[in-house]
């Protein structure tokens, strides 16, 4: 590492390629099992879509509370203050525990209603599919959220390979457990909901036990004698209530282009179910550099280098760039495999690639600044604001403009689309505004 600068390129590339890695691998193996249900029928690859745009709701909450956590314990870790970071943490695991087990209770409660009043009235065997997959689906909620925050602390101290190496093995066992539990046993939805569950169970349990290794920067050891900080607690939910109401938006948002999309029909959803899919997987090496950017800009201003946070996020969109432009190149080359593969119909799959070329023009230009530039913010604790203009561009562009070219026009899936560039793009000079007065950067956590 040289003397200018925290962090050297080779130790960017160290801390930003596992987490790249991660997420590419998480949503290539989403991609997979969408694959195997699709060859269950239309009607399963449907019904799932349809629950997994609920998941991700969840799941987004949970990333935001585990985004308080690595804000917070990094710039502990930046002030190589080890004793408060170590408590911070035990508080990241207790409030993400705590809160997923009461959401799992209320959607078990009201798992049949909750599908009713979001997707209304679609076709029964889709319904079917996708009541047999929110229950397993819920079950997995504390998995998910104890991942996002065991993963999360191990960020904060730049140890980026482990969580890695776990989603690595988790990953794999989900595809096999598809395998088997789909095409072995012939359990349908039923089989890929299973192994989904034991995957993310797997990966909690994991690395919380990985968690109580003496020889790392940040340790827990005894999980059953972690009490309520009630200070801390209100510090992390401080970083991470404003991105979870921002995720959260951004989620109802897509719930609301979905219940849209719902009523063109079981070819549209398909083909819109497999665009999302590609759409996740061109846009994890991006979100992969903000990730580590979270890391690097805390560490940074818990070391009272301001002027080397700004450098780093200029430097990182730059990366985004990139990232952004080779892994939309990558996704379109595979995409006519992967629908053939998949076993789409054919109108489904010419419409699926159709608007995947759309995005692979647009995407490369649009993402970074209206995405990367809000990470280093969030790293700063300016998260208010970050959360306020993503939500008001999220419903004003994308949801608002999404229904009524779909609803009004009849322009078919393709509308959520256009309503989304507008949204990237809006929110993109909104944030390169703020940056550049640089206000953000004096919001230190």
């Amino acid at each position: 590492m040289n003397d200018k600068h925290i962090f050297s390129n080779r130790k960017l590339l160290l801390l930003l390629i596992p987490i790249i890695a991660e997420q590419f691998l998480n949503s290539l193996m989403g991609m997979a099992d969408s694959m195997m249900v699709s060859n269950v029928g239309s009607a399963a690859l449907s019904g799932v879509s349809l629950v997994d745009s609920i998941n991700n709701l969840v799941v987004q909450a949970f990333a935001a509370l585990a985004t308080g956590g690595v804000i917070i314990c990094s710039t502990y870790v930046g002030q190589k203050d080890m004793k408060r970071a170590n408590e911070a943490a035990t508080q990241v695991l207790l409030v993400s525990g705590g809160l997923s087990l009461f959401i799992m209770l209320v959607c078990l409660l009201f798992r049949v209603q909750l599908l009713s009043l979001i997707f209304g009235k679609i076709e029964a065997d889709v319904m079917r599919a996708a009541g047999i997959y929110f229950l397993l689906s819920i079950l997995s909620y504390p998995g998910i959220a104890l991942s996002a925050a065991g993963g999360a602390i191990f960020r904060a101290q730049s140890n980026t390979r482990l969580p890695m190496n776990v989603a690595i093995v988790s990953n794999i066992l989900n595809v096999a457990g598809n395998a088997l539990f789909i095409f072995g046993f012939k359990m349908g939805v039923f089989g890929a909901a299973l192994a989904t569950l034991m995957a993310r169970l797997f990966s909690a349990i994991v690395l919380l036990a990985l968690l109580r290794r003496k020889d790392q920067e940040i340790t827990i050891s005894e999980y059953h004698k972690i009490r309520p900080d009630f200070g801390k607690i209100k510090s992390i939910l401080g970083m991470g209530i404003p991105n979870g109401i921002e995720n959260s938006m951004f989620q109802f948002g897509k719930l609301a282009i979905q219940s849209s999309v719902s009523i063109l029909g079981t070819t549209a959803i398909a083909a819109q179910a497999m665009t999302n899919i590609f759409e996740n997987v061109n846009g994890v090496a991006g979100c992969g550099v903000g990730i580590g950017l979270m890391t690097v800009v805390g560490q940074c201003l818990g070391a009272g280098r301001k002027d080397e946070a700004i450098y780093y996020t200029k430097k990182m969109i730059g990366w985004g760039y990139i990232a952004i432009s080779v892994s939309c190149l990558f996704t379109y080359a595979i995409s006519r495999p992967v629908v053939y593969l998949a076993g789409m119909e054919k109108e489904s799959a010419a419409l699926c690639i159709f608007m995947l070329g759309w995005i692979t023009i647009v995407k490369p230009i649009l993402w970074s600044p209206s995405f990367i530039t809000a990470y280093g913010m969030r790293a700063a604790g300016d998260v208010k604001f970050s959360m306020l203009v993503a939500t008001l561009t999220m419903w004003l562009c994308r949801v608002t403009l999404s229904t009524f070219l779909i609803r009004v026009v009849g322009m078919g899936p393709m509308g959520v689309w256009i309503g989304m560039f507008s949204d990237w793009g809006i929110r993109g000079i909104i944030f390169t505004i703020r940056f550049l007065y640089g206000k953000w950067v004096h919001k230190v956590v």
